[in-house]
């Protein structure tokens, strides 16, 4: 079995799903981060600015911005209700309306009548949006927060800013207990950047899709035609009863991850193929799998249901 990222047709694009402008908390103008983006040899971008009342329930029309060569995704990053730790929810939405109705949040402190993070997720999605929990570990999130998100498509399992400045961007270990629960959620990787500090270009996922166009790249990143890295490529992915293939760029270890502490490893230098027994993940109804390069950089695979 071949996961739709590696057997669907087209090819895979580049993107970041979570950013901040001037039309928030970021320093630079929306022209400018997507400049950047483009510049650094990415096919698209979704800004993701903070919809708060603070600073006008933005999201960033960035449609003049696109070209022959990159596209963006209009998105915002929702925040209403409050957590188990009493914090505002952050929840990342891509492809929203741009009249998406704006919630009671007034600024970054829960208040009275606001919709919860559960009630404002499930309307993102219902509008049409891809919806992600943000940043676990950063969060200070619980699992039953993470479980009361039932619209969510994914979890971000690296968030780069806040890796970068608070050393608190893995979500991997969060991913894998809603996994654990049955809860069927894919796993992104983003940057989170605002450009006040180096937190830019160090996480993405690479869509499979036929074109560069919001439509396509949305509707595949629904699908889970996707991967997640900070720089390693995932080229094939392929189950056969219990073996795992994996093709990749050159890297030191490639691992598959099941559920509890089922896990298998080839390490080596410069592995670009591999093949995996995976008899120690029989119990697991799932498994995703994980490359490492020589520079500590990491790709992801989404979660393959053991159907």
């Amino acid at each position: 079995m071949i996961p739709d990222a590696f057997s669907a047709p087209g090819r895979f694009f580049r993107g970041n799903l979570h950013t901040h402008s001037t039309l928030s908390d970021g320093v630079l103008e929306p022209e400018e981060v997507c400049r950047r983006y483009r510049a650094e040899g990415y096919d698209f971008i979704a800004l993701t600015d903070h919809f708060v009342g603070h600073y006008g329930y933005p999201i960033a029309d960035t449609t003049a911005f696109r070209d022959d060569g990159f596209t963006t995704i209009l998105g915002a990053e929702l925040h209403s209700g409050a957590m188990e730790n009493g914090e505002l929810w952050h929840i990342l939405a891509v492809g929203l309306p741009a009249d998406f109705a704006p919630s009671h949040s007034p600024h970054f402190r829960p208040v009275e009548g606001q919709e919860s993070g559960p009630e404002i997720a499930a309307r993102a999605r219902e509008a049409g949006a891809f919806v992600a929990v943000a940043h676990p570990h950063w969060s200070g999130l619980t699992e039953a927060d993470a479980l009361s998100i039932e619209a969510a498509h994914a979890v971000e399992i690296y968030n780069h800013g806040c890796a970068a400045e608070l050393d608190r961007g893995d979500g991997l270990h969060m991913a894998d207990l809603l996994l654990a629960r049955g809860r069927r959620v894919d796993l992104i990787a983003t940057d989170d950047a605002h450009f006040a500090s180096p937190d830019a270009f160090g996480g993405w996922v690479m869509v499979k899709a036929e074109e560069n166009t919001p439509e396509a790249l949305l509707e595949a990143l629904k699908a889970g035609r996707f991967y997640a890295s900070q720089g390693p490529e995932l080229r094939m992915v392929e189950r056969n009863g219990y073996r795992m293939r994996v093709e990749c760029s050159a890297v030191e270890t490639v691992s598959v991850q099941g559920a509890g502490s089922a896990a298998v490893s080839a390490t080596g230098h410069s592995l670009t193929g591999v093949e995996l027994d995976l008899s120690r993940l029989a119990a697991s109804p799932w498994c995703r799998v994980s490359v490492r390069d020589a520079a500590g950089r990491r790709a992801w695979s989404n979660p393959i249901w053991m159907e």
